[in-house]
């Protein structure tokens, strides 16, 4: 390795520090899941396996101050799903009725309330779709696009309900 080559390797480094150091106290934070007002909660009237169910759950015990537990006699909140359905529905066709677009909806209704039955949430409705276009030749490469877009929709319900969870203000 010739001189030159071997002092740009040393300075290099040195050179790097000050801007690592002024990106440090820059304010970037990774996003984490909000902070709750109550220790535990129990989910119900979710479908057993809920895909949506079981996001809600990871979301929930991520959080640094609460816990989803299987009984009301441990839990202070109930998150009670009133209608968690997904929706798949023929949006454009063909002359000769070959579909061509089709609309994605996932809807949760849920409301939170008290193990005692103060409402903390009124029942409240998170509707979401999305629209995709439909190739019969391509159909098993829709179809993982569609699961890709039901994950999505579900990863933004989640966000808005853990939003709202962490909206309320006492118990």
């Amino acid at each position: 390795m010739d001189r030159t080559r071997r002092r740009a390797l040393w300075v290099a480094p040195l050179l790097a520090a000050p801007i690592l150091m002024l990106n440090a106290g820059c304010g970037f934070e990774l996003k984490r899941a909000p902070e709750l007002r109550f220790r535990t909660v129990q989910l119900v009237g979710f479908k057993a396996r809920s895909p949506l169910a079981e996001a809600l759950v990871s979301s929930i015990n991520a959080s640094q101050t609460t816990l989803v537990v299987e009984s009301a006699a441990q839990a202070q909140v109930v998150l009670e799903a009133l209608s968690d359905a997904r929706e798949k529905s023929v949006v454009a066709s063909t002359a000769a009725g070959q579909v061509r677009e089709l609309q994605l909806r996932s809807v949760l209704n849920f409301r939170l309330r008290t193990v005692a039955g103060k409402e903390l949430i009124a029942p409240t409705e998170i509707s979401l779709k999305r629209d995709m276009s439909f190739v019969e030749s391509a159909a098993l490469a829709k179809e993982q696009e569609e699961a890709q877009l039901y994950r999505s929709m579900q990863s933004d319900i989640v966000a808005q309900v853990m939003r709202r969870l962490a909206s309320v203000q006492s118990i």
